[in-house]
């Protein structure tokens, strides 16, 4: 029997008692538990990326009136304008001396905007006014020699009918003298008168004879002084004629240098206002301006704000949408939540190559100190039929979105509204529609996140993943 066997090795190990494994489970289970709840957001979130379905989301905002309207029609985009619109200059040139205007001065017609120096347009008047007031005389002058005249010859005719008629009264007795020497002397023959009866009676003939010739004499004399008055009264209706035709020239003449003068004051031809100044005092303005020359050609320019319109280019493409006379809302680029109303004016009969565009006038029925000619503007063309939009003059944001966020539950149509990742239905009043937009009119407020087409199996209460690339 081997008892080397039975000897105990006091350097060996004491043997391993069994050891409890609850512990170490227990450590595996905490651990595995504080994992899982220090990994659950990134857990759910891959469970949700699995599970949830992906959609794209938009952030309502609202839209100014301009885009909305736009839904309505045709738009186009163009400036304010005016229809009346004048650079001022003088008809001749000369030195400014005087500007009564500046940048939005309100000038009515007839109104003095500058004066130009005018000291010898001036001079000129004067010696114009004179030269009338020297012809004048001369009329009067002529027309005294004219009446004159007259009453000369008024004076001949009657001393030539004098004489007519003493001549006609010395022929009467001349007659009878002769008859009474012829009587006389027959009866002298008979020895019925002396002979001195017949000398008395030849002598009285002989005298009645002369006296005949004197008065033909006279009577030749005073219509020879009835032509001299009357060649002199013509004379004198010649000069009157030649006075009064100096005079006419002179007074032609005062008005020449009258108008020249006027044009040395510049006026307004119409009410406006003036909107640029383009020289100032002691500058040389000319109606005639050409290259190389340092004179001004308009003294300042002024547009009439009543005949203020709207000027847009047109693409060719919408052409077909704008009809003369269908109404159009104005929106101003400074003031893009007041609408203008108005309507179409003027059509241009041609297109512009370049851009492709036709140039259309819009009449604004409504004005007010706002406007301002160059200002942008948009401008919606509607149908001719198209109804009055109802909002007042100053008109409110709209809430315009993507059509394709519409979506129709149980017949109704609405968007789906993001409550945090869960999408909820609201029923939504919808107003036009035009080029995949559409106006919500009511269900929808400002910043809230609504579903970009929808997936056809969502429904109102599921949670859905936001796509965020």
């Amino acid at each position: 029997m081997d008892l080397q066997n039975l000897t105990i090795d006091r350097t060996a190990p004491p043997p391993r008692r069994p050891s409890n494994p609850w512990p170490l489970r227990l450590a595996a289970i905490a651990l595995l538990g504080g994992a899982v709840w220090l990994f659950q957001p990134a857990i759910a979130g891959f469970v949700d990326r699995v599970r949830l379905p992906v959609v794209r989301v938009a952030v309502v905002t609202e839209a100014a009136p301009a885009a909305a309207a736009a839904i309505r029609g045709a738009a186009a985009n163009g400036y304010v304008v005016a229809a009346r619109r004048a650079a001022l200059s003088s008809d001749v040139p000369g030195r400014i001396v005087e500007l009564a205007v500046k940048e939005g001065s309100v000038v009515k017609k007839g109104d003095v905007v500058a004066r130009l120096f005018a000291d010898e347009f001036r001079a000129a008047l004067q010696r114009a006014e004179a030269d009338v007031a020297t012809a004048a005389s001369s009329v009067q002058r002529a027309e005294a020699a004219a009446a004159a005249a007259v009453a000369d010859v008024a004076q001949a005719e009657t001393n030539a009918a004098t004489t007519r008629a003493q001549a006609a009264e010395a022929r009467a007795l001349l007659t009878f003298l002769a008859a009474d020497f012829a009587r006389t002397d027959e009866l002298v023959r008979t020895g019925n008168a002396s002979a001195r009866d017949l000398d008395r009676a030849r002598s009285e003939r002989d005298a009645q004879e002369a006296r005949v010739a004197a008065t033909a004499a006279g009577e030749r004399s005073a219509t020879a002084a009835v032509a001299v008055a009357q060649g002199r009264r013509r004379t004198a209706d010649a000069d009157v004629a030649v006075a009064q035709a100096q005079l006419l020239s002179s007074r032609a003449s005062r008005e020449l240098a009258q108008a020249t003068l006027d044009k040395t004051d510049v006026r307004a031809p119409f009410d406006g206002v003036v909107v640029l100044k383009d020289a100032e005092v002691g500058e040389v303005v000319s109606p005639n301006v050409v290259g190389g020359t340092t004179a001004r050609g308009a003294v300042c320019t002024m547009v009439d704000f009543d005949s203020l319109e709207v000027q847009a280019n047109v693409p060719e493409t919408t052409l077909a949408s704008v009809r003369q006379g269908a109404p159009a809302d104005v929106f101003l680029d400074a003031f893009p939540d007041e609408r203008y109303a108005g309507v179409v004016d003027r059509i241009w009969p041609t297109a512009d190559r370049q851009k492709a565009t036709v140039e259309v006038r819009v009449k604004l029925l409504r004005k007010d100190a706002r406007l301002r000619p160059e200002m942008g503007v948009r401008i919606v063309f509607r149908a001719a039929d198209a109804p009055e939009p109802t909002t007042g003059d100053g008109e409110k944001p709209r809430i315009v979105v993507p059509e394709p966020a519409l979506a129709t539950v149980n017949g109704d149509v609405g968007a789906f509204v993001l409550d945090g990742d869960v999408a909820r239905f609201c029923k939504l009043t919808t107003g036009e529609r035009k080029g995949g937009r559409v106006v919500v009119e009511a269900g929808l407020k400002k910043d809230e996140r609504i579903v970009l087409a929808p997936p056809p199996s969502l429904r109102d209460g599921d949670r859905v993943r936001v796509q965020t690339d």
